[in-house]
């Protein structure tokens, strides 16, 4: 298939053409996509459709009851997975905090936006979805997490460096979220009621009922910060829900590290329905003012969290655990009211395009992800379809004295490949082995397999320009300031 960044829009026409309506000549003026009456027997809206992007952070793929989860409680999104485009393979490409939420905002990899380190600073001057869609007259908000500017994770962020958000209630980065403080358009510091999650849940309610009936579409996006650690700090109703002893482990936590993954689980599932009863209310809003069937609602989050499996915790690490995120995407005039699953592996980079695809929204040239509207609508999945994984600079959680490394790899639909700095480091068949339990690197019976993959793997990064050197040479180009691990002293 090749390079397919504006295959939604080329896609987007031809549905356009057999659904019997024409598009506008300009970009600006395109319809959505969904407006491929053939695909699903609807007419296209009136206006662009809105865009509700709520963002959970370090909440992993497998932990949710449509996922297959026998602990953890999620009906709310159980229901809206019932409804929605249901991404069984949506991929953290750089999983920890900062760098997803910089390719998210970009649509650009790593080590191009220069955010592959947690505490540095996104350029003002970079084209981000705010900016487009503002420029496309769509009204912009963020409410919560930002963990893009890099001036201290508890100091005021003006407005030249909120990357084209106009309403605007957010803290850099906290996690303590039962004394939560934020900043709207002045310095003065202000503290969420209670729980941030529902206070902040709260006012995109309002936010929404507030935007019912505007003629101006919006874009607006809701980032918690839980269920990232610490765990037992959700409210206590949620936490009475789980006993650590009645919980099923995942196959590969190994016997050392049970007990403690069985308490934190306990807390990070209390924390997870904590955040699905703030869904529910926020579809429920959407129903009562009329915004729901124009609305594009998108539910992920920026990484996962390992919690004990393999014996490690939170994330950076290659393995399923920290790379694969939970992805739904309910737009009924794009894909019925009725759910489907879609194995595409989509990444980071590539949710920017795609929900510019899905509104008619033009791309800026600066974007390196993939715009899979068209691909969605059709219910069709490239032929290259494989994710490109990294760690450009190990830190923080993931130090080199602690095993932390550089790596590269693929995640296709069934392998898993990765390269460190010494050369081929992991390979797993996650049909066979869906727990990644057993390296195949190396193994002689797989070596044709191997090379394949490793050929793809290098066909990638010489298409992305990357030279896959040392984090430290990183760190050197971008002058950044780090201490001895690589990690980013910062101002709490």
């Amino acid at each position: 298939m090749g390079n397919m960044r504006h295959l939604g829009i080329s896609l987007w026409a031809a549905l356009a053409m057999l659904g019997g309506w024409a598009l506008a000549a300009g970009a600006e003026d395109q319809r959505p996509p969904a407006a491929a009456a053939g695909k699903t027997g609807r007419q296209p809206p009136a206006r662009k459709p809105n865009v509700l992007f709520l963002l959970a952070d370090q909440w992993r793929a497998d932990a949710l009851g449509y996922a297959g989860d026998p602990n953890v409680k999620t009906p709310n999104l159980d229901r809206l997975a019932g409804e929605s485009l249901k991404f069984t393979h949506a991929i953290s490409g750089c999983p920890v905090c900062s760098p997803y939420r910089a390719s998210l905002l970009t649509g650009q990899r790593p080590l191009t936006h220069g955010v592959f380190l947690n505490d540095v600073t996104l350029r003002p001057e970079a084209a981000t979805l705010a900016k487009v869609f503002a420029g496309a007259g769509y009204d912009t908000a963020y409410v919560g997490k930002w963990h893009l500017d890099g001036h201290g994770r508890s100091a005021f962020i003006p407005r030249e460096r909120r990357q084209g958000f106009d309403y605007w209630k957010v803290l850099e980065c906290t996690h303590d979220y039962n004394r939560s403080p934020y900043y709207g358009d002045t310095p003065e510091k202000r503290l969420w009621q209670g729980y941030d999650a529902e206070a902040q849940t709260g006012d995109v309610r309002q936010y929404l009922r507030g935007r019912a009936g505007e003629a101006r579409p919006f874009l607006a996006v809701l980032a918690w910060g839980p269920p990232h650690n610490p765990y037992e700090t959700a409210p206590e109703k949620y936490r009475r829900m789980y006993d650590p002893a009645r919980l099923k482990l995942r196959p590969n936590v190994p016997p050392e590290a049970q007990a403690q993954a069985r308490r934190d689980l306990a807390g990070y599932y209390a924390h997870c329905t904590a955040l699905d009863d703030c869904v529910g209310q926020l579809q429920a809003t959407l129903k009562e003012t009329g915004l729901e069937e124009n609305t594009i609602l998108v539910f992920t989050s920026d990484h996962g969290d390992m919690l004990g499996s393999h014996g490690r915790n939170r994330k950076q690490k290659p393995w399923d655990e920290s790379i694969r995120v939970p992805l739904l995407i309910r737009y009924p005039a794009a894909f019925g009211g009725a759910g489907r699953e879609t194995p595409l592996l989509i990444n980071a980079e590539d949710l920017m395009p795609t929900l510019l695809g899905l509104c008619g929204v033009r791309i800026p040239p600066a974007v390196e992800g993939r715009d899979f509207s068209g691909s969605l609508i059709a219910g069709v999945v490239p032929e290259d379809n494989a994710a490109l994984i990294q760690c450009p600079s190990p830190f923080g959680e993931w130090l080199r004295s602690q095993g932390g490394r550089e790596y590269r790899g693929l995640r296709t639909l069934r392998y898993t490949f990765v390269r460190d700095l010494n050369g081929p480091w992991l390979l797993y068949d996650n049909e066979a082995d869906p727990h990644q339990l057993r390296n195949l690197c190396g193994n002689p019976e797989y070596a044709p397999l191997q090379a394949s993959l490793d050929r793809q793997l290098q066909l990638r990064l010489a298409q992305g320009g990357d030279h896959f050197l040392s984090g430290w040479d990183y760190i050197k180009q971008w002058g950044y300031r780090v201490d001895a691990n690589g990690t980013v002293p910062y101002q709490p």
